[in-house]
């Protein structure tokens, strides 16, 4: 019987001011057996849940969110949406079409006066200043140790541009407080630069309607990374009725007007797929991930091409994405520019190729939940591998790779990335395989639940 895994019934820790800090504990990842022969349900997208979050929290009327993803970024995403004046519940008994996995979101006036916990959410620490600006009181913004190190400038920047007060003592960091001008957001046209994240392109383009004009949004710098993530912002503001013109690249006007209510599906995070169909090219057989979209946004989608080139064969038909592997790989060249998220799923793919590979496009790496150009070397060579950057990336050369400690750093994708080398390599002990639930509820279940058929 083909095991599956589903993340949506399992319960989720505290997250925020409240979350558990033990110290790491050391995760042995577990080697595969045999070939696989799994299902994995991957819960929903992280990236469009908290987009979806933020433009029903500014709507007309409420919207529905069938099957978000729920873990720690969403979750301070929700806690932090409330903090600013909308009313957001998971289910809704006897509310007909309403699942209980469902999220209703009623939005109200944002109001200020409060403190948001950002956590490591990218999302969240960029995404809701703009928001905040819409109020007539201060925010204030905080978030874990690391996330005081992610760049704030230029989305910080952008908001004085439009008239918003900004303390942050100058640092263009965590902590700092937002607080809009008087009469609201008036708009117009900010220029900044983007060349850190694309986030902070998203961030003002969600709020761009709620403003009295208007915005535009110049980019002035290096091409922004991760740019799929700035159309998929577009066209959820578009599914919510938002005029959005990005016909010339490198601007984006957002026309302001009504913001829709929503009901929409949230599609599975295929980036969070990445872990578990890399698991058949690595461990040989087979790995299915229902629901894969046959169009998308999302970055993760790139893996189809990747894991194809690595030596796998890859099918996407009605009842998903199906990977197949002999257990071989090839090493690649490849330009990750525009999914960086899936590099350390990459590197540890490139770790146990027979021939070596050259990710490019990635400098920006350095600056997500740790430095993992960084991280990613020093873990790899530390189970003796050879792998080291490059001004843009990383070159990952095969040499055979022993047990040891894989230090993690906070980082949900070192997290993964570590486990796929556990399925070839004996005695890897993951530190901190907790973190991982940033964007997945029950990765170590659901990995369990993916190798229990293997060999079977």
């Amino acid at each position: 019987m083909t095991p599956t895994s589903d993340p949506r019934t399992e319960p989720v820790p505290p997250s925020g001011p409240g979350a558990p800090t033990d110290e790491p504990r050391l995760w042995p990842a577990p080697t595969a057996r045999g070939p696989l022969e799994a299902v994995v349900v991957v819960p929903g997208s992280k990236s469009l849940t908290n987009r979806y979050l933020v433009v029903a929290a500014l709507a007309e009327r409420p919207s529905l969110l069938r099957e978000p993803l729920r873990s720690r970024d969403t979750l301070l995403m929700a806690d932090a949406l409330r903090r600013l004046g909308a009313g957001i519940t998971e289910g809704a008994e006897g509310a007909e079409g309403v699942g209980a996995h469902d999220w209703v979101v009623r939005p109200g006036p944002v109001t200020g006066g409060s403190s948001i916990d950002c956590g490591l959410a990218g999302t969240v620490m960029r995404f809701l200043p703009p928001v905040a600006a819409l109020a007539a009181d201060p925010v204030r913004f905080d978030g874990d140790e690391r996330a005081r190190e992610r760049p704030m400038g230029a989305v910080l920047d952008a908001l004085r541009q439009l008239g918003a007060v900004v303390e942050d003592g100058g640092r263009g960091l965590l902590p700092f407080s937002v607080q809009g001008p008087a009469g609201g957001l008036a708009g117009g046209s900010v220029r900044i630069d983007a060349s850190a994240s694309s986030q902070f392109v998203s961030a003002l383009l969600l709020v761009g309607a709620r403003t009295r004009a208007g915005l535009e949004v110049v980019h002035e710098g290096p091409p922004i990374p991760s740019l799929p993530h700035v159309q998929m912002t577009v066209e959820v503001l578009r599914d919510a009725g938002v005029v959005v013109d990005d016909t010339v690249p490198g601007r984006w006007a957002v026309e302001p007007g009504e913001v829709n209510a929503l009901d929409v599906q949230v599609e599975p995070d295929l980036s969070n797929a990445g872990p578990f169909l890399a698991a058949a090219a690595v461990a040989g057989g087979r790995v299915r991930v229902p629901g894969w979209p046959q169009s998308t946004t999302q970055a993760g989608d790139l893996l189809r091409d990747v894991l194809d080139s690595m030596g796998a064969d890859v099918t996407l038909d009605r009842e998903g994405l199906l990977v197949e592997g002999t257990g071989e790989l090839y090493g690649v060249d490849l330009d990750l520019h525009e999914a960086g998220e899936l590099a350390p799923v990459i590197t540890a793919l490139a770790a146990l190729a027979s021939s070596p590979s050259r990710l490019r496009g990635i400098a920006h790496l350095r600056g997500h939940e740790t430095d993992r150009l960084k991280a990613l070397v020093t873990e790899v060579n530390a189970l003796g591998g050879r792998a080291e950057e490059t001004a843009d990336g990383l070159l990952v050369h095969p040499r055979p790779l022993h047990g040891g400690v894989f230090r993690t750093y906070a980082d949900h994708r070192m997290a993964t990335a570590g486990a796929v080398l556990g399925l070839k390599v004996e005695g890897v002990l993951v530190e901190d395989v907790e973190t991982t639930r940033k964007t997945l509820p029950d990765f170590p279940g659901m990995w369990a639940g993916m190798l229990a058929g293997a060999g079977s």
